[in-house]
């Protein structure tokens, strides 16, 4: 059930970051960032649920991820990090009809969910090859 609840989480975080980029390429900025942003959340609670960690809400993502992950060793703050900066710039992007981002931002946000999601692919693939091991323990 836990690997088909990740193989979902992390096929959402693949599409949000397609979308992300053909955005970006069409000049959609305020757009590409929000789905930059939607990359990340699906990936951050993908790597959560390979540990058996359930987070329903944007800020559980947020904080589980500090606390269950990084704060354990099992990644690096800058991923953290760029969650955050990418939570808070998707609710500017989302809800301040006012602000506009520039081609660069948006660039730099879509990149950096990219760079995440490659982060993120590295943990999950230790995570099964530790499960896969456990299993074969309990087999043997």
């Amino acid at each position: 059930m836990r690997r088909i609840q990740v193989q979902a989480e992390w096929k959402r975080a693949l599409r949000a970051q397609g979308a992300a980029e053909t955005l970006l390429r069409a000049g959609f900025y305020e757009d590409a960032v929000s789905r930059a942003y939607y990359a990340v959340f699906h990936a951050a609670k993908a790597a959560l649920l390979a540990r058996d960690i359930v987070a329903e809400s944007h800020a559980a993502v947020r904080r589980l991820l500090g606390k269950e992950l990084v704060k354990q060793g099992l990644l690096e703050k800058e991923w953290a990090m760029i969650l955050a900066q990418e939570q808070d710039e998707r609710a500017l992007a989302d809800y301040d009809v006012e602000l506009t981002f520039s081609q660069e931002i948006a660039q730099k946000r879509v990149e950096e969910a990219r760079r995440f999601l490659d982060r993120i692919h590295e943990a999950l693939k230790e995570e099964a090859e530790k499960e896969e091991e456990k299993d074969k323990e309990k087999s043997d």
